[in-house]
């Protein structure tokens, strides 16, 4: 007799409660180094190495197990052409979906928020200081002075939108190019869509 297979599990979140995003400065793509943290708060191996190459119809930035590029292990892409609302698909490296993430784009005429959302878990993310979300939108109307790059220094709060239980953090340091300490309390929140939603955070955070 041949027993029907049972419904199929999910696989487990890849977890890594805490890594730093940190992005390298070229002419013609974006790259961002994702190094592990260790436990003394120093900087740890090289998890992923990520490009997102610029002025594509359809946004999409590509994770590799390293700088080489012989192996891309996860990418986030948009479903929709050029919009500042598209909706992201994080997708592993077989393809399968493992979170999505878009941003809310009438609430973020004030303070950027995003949706985060994985099989296991519904998250929404904010600008933490309300301040600094208006003052960075002044500064870029102002004649002039907007065309001068200020580093301001902004965080994200992401938390569970069922329990408001801390989710994920993303926290700017004050550097000439851009460097963010991530925090995932959460480990239901699976490593690729952190990071992509990291990265994200900075690639299309003037969309």
């Amino acid at each position: 007799m041949t027993v029907p297979p049972g419904p199929q599990q999910p696989p487990a979140p890849m977890v890594v409660p805490a890594f730093f995003v940190r992005q390298r400065i070229t002419l013609m793509v974006n790259r961002y180094e994702v190094i592990g943290m260790n436990p003394d708060g120093s900087e740890g191996p090289l998890l992923a190495f990520a490009e997102q190459k610029r002025m594509k119809l359809k946004e999409e930035v590509v994770f590799y197990a390293d700088a080489t590029k012989s192996r891309a292990v996860f990418r986030f892409k948009a479903r929709q052409r050029l919009d500042v609302a598209a909706e992201h698909d994080v997708l592993d490296e077989y393809g399968t979906p493992r979170g999505y993430f878009r941003k809310q784009f009438g609430a973020s005429l004030l303070r950027s928020t995003w949706d985060l959302s994985t099989p296991t878990l519904n998250a929404v993310g904010r600008e933490r200081r309300q301040s600094i979300a208006i003052l960075r939108r002044v500064w870029d109307f102002i004649p002039y002075l907007g065309d001068v790059w200020v580093p301001f220094v902004f965080h994200f709060d992401f938390v569970d939108t069922a329990t408001g239980a801390p989710v994920m953090t993303s926290e700017r340091q004050k550097a000439v190019r851009d460097r963010y300490t991530v925090t995932v309390p959460d480990p239901r929140l699976d490593f690729r869509v952190a990071a992509s939603m990291a990265v994200a955070l900075d690639a299309l955070q003037s969309r």
